[in-house]
């Protein structure tokens, strides 16, 4: 199967639910595409192929379907795994970035000792809107040294900017589908 055939197949398994989590917002909601077992291997699969050869010391994950993604693409590329989550939400010292999204405003942190200076870091999401988690992600990871390698979504909602913003802070982006 080519990757067109994959991300046509990818794009009819994405529902919108319009008007969440508010007014106004349509949420691509991939819960459907997690529950057809083939096909959620298949572009996890794209994605590992992606960066099988970038010498990816660690895969960093966004909370929360950022660890549902994350977690078997650092399995297939035999790398360890970091959660970058909510404020509060990790049992030990962080550093914490404040970030700006789509319908308002939050913060991320990572432990402060998650990864060493100098490793190479693929950060995985599910989806790249305005790109604030995953800048502000971007901004954990350097800041405690590592390079960060790209970021890899599922989805990517063109229409909101994130490519934009995110490309214009030297951050490559992989996303296997685009709207």
């Amino acid at each position: 199967m080519t990757l067109t055939d994959t991300v046509a197949l990818i794009k009819d398994r994405i529902r919108d639910v319009p008007d969440f989590p508010r007014p106004g917002i349509m949420f691509k909601d991939i819960t459907p595409l997690m529950k057809d077992q083939a096909l959620f291997r298949l572009a996890i699969e794209q994605i590992i192929d992606r960066f099988r050869n970038d010498q990816i010391d660690y895969v960093v994950g966004i909370e929360s379907r950022g660890f549902i993604m994350g977690a078997p693409i650092a399995y297939g590329l035999q790398t360890g795994f970091v959660p970058v989550r909510k404020p509060g939400k990790l049992p030990y010292d962080t550093l914490r970035q404040e970030y700006q999204l789509e319908y308002g405003s939050d913060a991320l942190e990572i432990h402060n000792d998650a990864i060493e200076a100098g490793r190479r870091v693929l950060i995985v999401d599910d989806l790249l809107a305005t790109g604030g988690t995953v800048l502000a992600t971007t901004d954990l990871v350097r800041k405690l040294g590592a390079e960060v390698v790209a970021a890899a979504f599922l989805v990517e909602l063109s229409f909101l900017g994130g490519r934009e913003r995110v490309t214009a802070r030297d951050l490559d982006i992989f996303p296997l589908v685009t709207f």
